[in-house]
């Protein structure tokens, strides 16, 4: 499988994300349901942290693609749903960090879309995504 960054010519590179991601030849697409901050006993953690919120969401997302066999480079769209976006802000170099460590420097296209409320009381975070495996 080839996977390759879309940046169009002229455009500022993108910080964090990609603009759009191209998967050439023949491959399994896994859709990844949204991810909360649940552990494996579906207990929320990270209580009013959205740093720690987003880590544990992220790693539900990459729990899921390991599961079906790929790797966090295969991701290759995310939607990430937050509460509060000023405070997500205030946290980007955290949750960059958080990223990096658990996916590392690859980046899928992605979206933050600010919600009024999820599900999940307490929840601040929910990760959705699509993976492209070889």
């Amino acid at each position: 499988m080839e996977r390759r960054a879309l940046r169009p010519q002229g455009w500022a590179d993108p910080k964090g994300y990609e603009n759009g991601i191209v998967v050439h030849n023949s491959s399994s697409l896994v859709f990844v349901a949204g991810q909360i901050a649940w552990n494996e006993r579906q207990e929320l953690v990270g209580a009013g942290d959205v740093t720690a919120q987003f880590r544990q969401a992220l790693a539900n997302v990459l729990a899921v693609v390991r599961t079906a066999g790929g790797e966090p480079g295969h991701l290759v769209s995310l939607t990430v749903y937050v509460t509060d976006k000023r405070a997500y802000l205030a946290q980007t170099r955290q949750i960059g960090a958080a990223w990096r460590e658990l996916a590392g420097r690859e980046f899928p296209a992605m979206a933050l879309v600010q919600v009024a409320d999820l599900l999940e009381e307490g929840a601040l975070v929910e990760i959705q995504g699509i993976a492209a495996l070889p």
